[in-house]
């Protein structure tokens, strides 16, 4: 039986921190300016943050506020010294833009199964509830004020069957191994999976994790893309999400192919559905768009003749220029019904 293994990060994860302030950033600018153009990347290391991109737009923010209160907010207290380098977008690039045509070339997928409610695979499911559990005991149980918000999880499953799981805590120092272990078997891998007396539970498998967030890595934005998408289960054409305005196609067209692949599912007109998309840049029409399900039924006519593929189609379709992306940068951009290419309509 094929074995499936994802992984999920919690959002003092510090790469997720950094995808959180580039999205924080870009709905601050989509809010005073909806036609704002976005490319926001940050780096964080060892006290410092470093934001640089290219921004074109009406109005002006503050990028270094805005970066201080994410990091406050995800429950680090730490000072950061921040730098920013932001410059216009090139000329060049929107130019082709501005006429409707995609933001760059690059290839997208979306995918949807029925085998849960989130018509997702199981694995990202679980991996993606047991982070976001972290942070729930973290911020919501008296009992669990020793957390600290960095962590990392784990799942992998062979069939229906849950065979391992890896969490990975940030902790108070005066936290012992054994009692980590305990208090997190009970309250989150438990409810989370289920039972799990065969399968092999790693908790803080280094037997410490005090220090973490920018103290113990460095941090990117963009470096999660398969905790953002379908666990590395699926294909993925390589652009990250977080920071970029919905002219980049990297999102907004992943965004689409999600929405049709899980409409596609959710009619009953297949099981499962991978949808690829790929453009130039500056054309609206892209050069490939194909639906096919698991069993090999081709469903590429039914998408194209159901779902507007232009970028500015996919943009109105989907009220793309509006302030909803921080939500977006940790627990996955899939699978939770606020996000608007996540809605089901009948077709």
């Amino acid at each position: 039986m094929a074995m499936k293994t994802c992984e999920s990060v919690t959002e003092g994860h510090p790469d997720k921190v950094c995808d959180q302030i580039s999205d924080a950033i870009l709905d601050a600018y989509l809010a005073r300016d909806p036609s704002s153009r976005v490319a926001v990347e940050v780096f964080g290391s060892h006290g410092a943050l470093m934001i640089g991109g290219e921004v074109t737009s009406t109005e002006e923010i503050d990028p270094t506020s805005i970066a201080k209160q994410v990091y406050r907010g995800i429950g680090y207290d730490d000072d950061i010294e921040v730098f920013t380098n932001i410059e216009e977008q090139s000329p060049d690039i929107a130019r082709g833009v501005d006429t409707g045509g995609a933001g760059d070339q690059g290839i997208m997928y979306g995918y949807a199964t029925a085998e849960t409610p989130e018509y997702l695979p199981r694995p990202v499911v679980f991996a993606h509830k047991l982070a976001w559990g972290l942070t729930d005991l973290r911020r919501n149980h008296p009992d669990f004020s020793w957390l600290r918000p960095d962590g990392k999880t784990q799942v992998t499953m062979a069939g229906d069957t849950v065979t391992a799981v890896v969490v990975s805590a940030q902790h108070r120092q005066d936290m012992s191994v054994e009692e980590i272990r305990r208090l997190l078997l009970e309250y989150l891998i438990e409810p989370t999976v289920g039972n799990v007396s065969r399968a092999a539970v790693h908790v803080n498998p280094t037997g410490l994790f005090t220090v973490g967030g920018f103290f113990a890595d460095t941090g990117l934005t963009g470096r999660k893309i398969m905790v953002d998408t379908y666990g590395g289960l699926l294909p993925h054409g390589g652009g990250a999400f977080s920071g970029k305005d919905p002219s980049k196609v990297d999102r907004s067209a992943a965004y689409m192919c999600r929405y049709a692949a899980k409409n596609i599912v959710a009619n009953g007109l297949a099981k499962n559905c991978l949808v690829s998309v790929a453009y130039a840049i500056g054309k609206e029409t892209p050069v490939m768009l194909t639906a096919k399900s698991g069993d090999g039924k081709d469903l590429s006519s039914f998408l194209r003749q159901n779902f507007d593929f232009r970028p500015r189609a996919i943009i109105e379709r989907l009220s793309l220029r509006r302030p909803l992306y921080r939500a977006t940068a940790a627990y996955g951009h899939f699978g939770r019904d606020e996000f608007p290419w996540e809605h089901i309509n009948l077709i």
